[in-house]
């Protein structure tokens, strides 16, 4: 019995040190299964994001590389003198034709009373001009008659002494009377050439007259357009010494106060159209190939998040690239060079109703999207 348990008992250890091996399949399964089902995740997610990529992605191009911007207007002093007022002040939003800063207005005042006394009295000058006119117009009438007058006069004398000779030659009259007759030609002929020198003087006066009086009337003669002229110039000089905002905006950069003496073109302030602000986007150069100006674009500001969605058009290109234009451009015509990507600006046009909903302001950072499958 003991011969016979002892094989027995040593084929059971082999089957122990044995047991352990069927364990291990169903782990290793299990490690298949999971990397199966990772690489079919995987294989989803790619097929998902390459259905993505044509349905969607490859018909949008976006960059948050854009700022906002606005036609900012600067405003300057258009006439000298010492600030009496400045009702405005930094950050203030301001209205059109709204009053920014005045100006000290009272040698203005004068300067326009000075040039309406001239207006004054240059219209009277040329009214005497005008009568003048008239009266050497009558006088020039007068010599006429007195040309008519003395060649009448003439021709009279011309037949009395024709007269008295015939007489004087048949010893009819004497010679007393042919030479009073003669003396009397004689002065008639004087007289006929004194008035015709008499109407030239006269008609040369009416000239110079004329020269004075040309365009007219009063109100056409150079003396009273230039006096009106400078009349103007000094109402509009008043009328700077009120300094308006140009536009819708608000106010920043703002540089003086009451009292502060100002010079013309002297820059006072700056309004900024916030209303009109418009985003400037520089894409990447690879980006454009298909955008073109009309396209829709969708932006989102860091100021109000992504919940509020500003909606835009491209409205045109600039003429260069950003390094194009600085202070100190790129020289790439080195041995030294290295291929840099270059972004172009693009300006996109924004809705004025977005706008007024959700100011902004120049230079915040947006992100735009710009629809390029269309």
């Amino acid at each position: 019995m003991a011969r016979d348990q002892g094989p027995t008992a040593e084929a059971a250890i082999p089957q122990a040190a044995s047991a352990p091996a069927p364990a291990a399949n169903p782990q290793r399964g299990r490690r298949i299964r999971l990397l199966l089902t990772l690489a079919a995740v995987v294989a989803a997610a790619g097929l998902l994001y390459l259905v993505y990529w044509l349905l969607v992605g490859s018909k949008h191009v976006e960059t948050d590389n854009a700022y906002v911007q606005a036609s900012s207007v600067q405003v300057a002093a258009l006439v000298s003198g010492p600030l009496v007022q400045v009702p405005i002040h930094e950050t203030q939003p301001v209205k059109r034709g709204q009053v920014l800063a005045v100006i000290e207005p009272a040698d203005y005042r004068l300067a326009v009373d000075r040039a309406r006394a001239d207006l004054d009295q240059a219209e009277r000058r040329v009214r005497q001009y005008f009568a003048n006119d008239r009266a050497l117009a009558a006088q020039t009438d007068a010599r006429t008659s007195d040309i008519a007058a003395a060649e009448a006069q003439l021709r009279r004398a011309q037949v009395e002494y024709g007269r008295r000779k015939g007489l004087a030659d048949a010893r009819a009259v004497s010679a007393d009377e042919l030479t009073a007759a003669e003396t009397t030609l004689t002065t008639a002929r004087a007289a006929l050439a004194q008035a015709r020198a008499n109407a030239v003087a006269a008609g040369e006066q009416q000239r110079a007259a004329n020269v004075l009086v040309a365009g007219g009337d009063v109100a056409s003669n150079p003396e009273v357009a230039a006096a009106r002229t400078r009349l103007a110039q000094a109402e509009l000089d008043l009328a700077r010494t009120v300094i308006r905002s140009p536009t819708d905006g608000v106010v920043t950069r703002n540089t003086v106060e009451v009292g502060q003496r100002v010079q013309p073109g002297a820059a006072l302030m700056t309004v900024v159209p916030i209303q009109q602000a418009y985003v400037d986007a520089n894409f990447k150069e690879g980006q454009l190939r298909k955008v073109r100006i009309g396209q829709p674009v969708t932006l989102t500001s860091d100021l109000y998040g992504s919940g509020v969605k500003f909606h835009g058009r491209v409205v045109g290109f600039s003429g260069g690239t950003g390094s194009a234009f600085a202070v100190i451009p790129a020289q790439n015509a080195t041995g030294n060079w290295i291929k840099v990507v270059q972004r172009v600006p693009v300006r996109i046009a924004l809705d004025p109703k977005e706008l007024a909903k959700h100011p902004l302001r120049v230079g915040l950072s947006m992100t735009a999207d710009i629809d390029i499958g269309g």
